[in-house]
């Protein structure tokens, strides 16, 4: 079968999280993204996990509190019960800091780590704190494909909901690196966009719809936004959203593995 004539994925949206730099929320980000206000960039705030226990909270990197921040925004706004969600997380190379400072360790004399150093160091701890934040027992994908990292983690979550016909949760971040090897990938903060996709439509904000082409990706209109669309992976979500925020049904054409791009049609419910 020709894969630019596949069936496309669809699912419900029902909630949505959102933090950036310069975007606090999904609610400060939608004003920006109709054009209500303009985009002032700004280091990226990040929440408190106050559902961690005292002992976690002390131990969470930054991108933990990001991940969880998003998360929580997306599944509070659909009323949802995070505990019984399955998740899928996405990124394209986790934690920055902690990988810099574990390099800066081994470089050393001393090369004990700490253990929670290493325990942050996979790949999966933010799923895993995600867990201990809200006791989900659910299953969880965790997705790491470079550059590609939101699409992978968007086609992944619809297949789930397609498949079980059960809510999936997707949460796509991505962190920062210091230098020296910010030099070799310049993410220039953290950010994370979080979509809990329903195979149903009650209470849902639209509906989307997946299909591969190789069309070109679509800008954003706008110099910052658009730097922040190319220089964080997970904020390739940001042409979907500007729909989403406007209420505007239509097409849309993500970056994913080139030459393969994603179409992405939304219908406001």
């Amino acid at each position: 079968m020709n894969r630019t004539t596949m069936q496309p994925l669809q699912a419900f949206v029902t909630g949505i999280g959102l933090i950036a730099p310069g975007l606090t929320d999904w609610a400060s980000a939608a004003a920006v993204l109709r054009g209500e206000q303009p985009h002032t960039p700004a280091p990226t705030v990040l929440p408190v996990p106050e559902l961690l226990p005292p002992a976690e909270r002390r131990r969470a990197s930054r991108v933990i509190k990001l991940s969880l921040g998003a998360g929580l925004e997306a599944v509070k706004q659909a009323g949802a019960d995070a505990s019984t969600l399955a998740t899928v997380f996405s990124a394209s190379g986790a934690d920055g800091h902690n990988c810099h400072a574990l390099c800066e360790q081994l470089a050393g004399e001393d090369r004990q780590i700490s253990p929670t150093r290493f325990h942050n160091s996979v790949h999966n701890a933010a799923a895993g704190y995600w867990g201990i934040a809200t006791r989900a027992m659910a299953p969880c994908q965790v997705i790491g494909a470079y550059d590609a990292s939101f699409g992978a983690g968007l086609l992944d979550a619809l297949a789930q909901v397609a498949v079980d016909g059960q809510p999936v949760l997707l949460i796509a971040y991505d962190s920062e690196y210091p230098e020296p090897l910010r030099a070799k990938r310049d993410t220039p903060d953290c950010g994370a966009v979080a979509l809990l996709l329903s195979p149903e439509a009650e209470g849902a904000l639209g509906v989307l719809t997946v299909a591969p082409t190789t069309e070109a990706a679509e800008p954003m209109p706008g110099a910052s936004l658009e730097a922040l669309r190319t220089s964080i992976p997970a904020m390739r979500a940001l042409p979907l959203l500007r729909r989403v925020a406007a209420g505007q049904g239509g097409e849309v054409v993500l970056d994913y593995l080139a030459p393969m791009q994603l179409r992405v049609g939304w219908r406001p419910c």
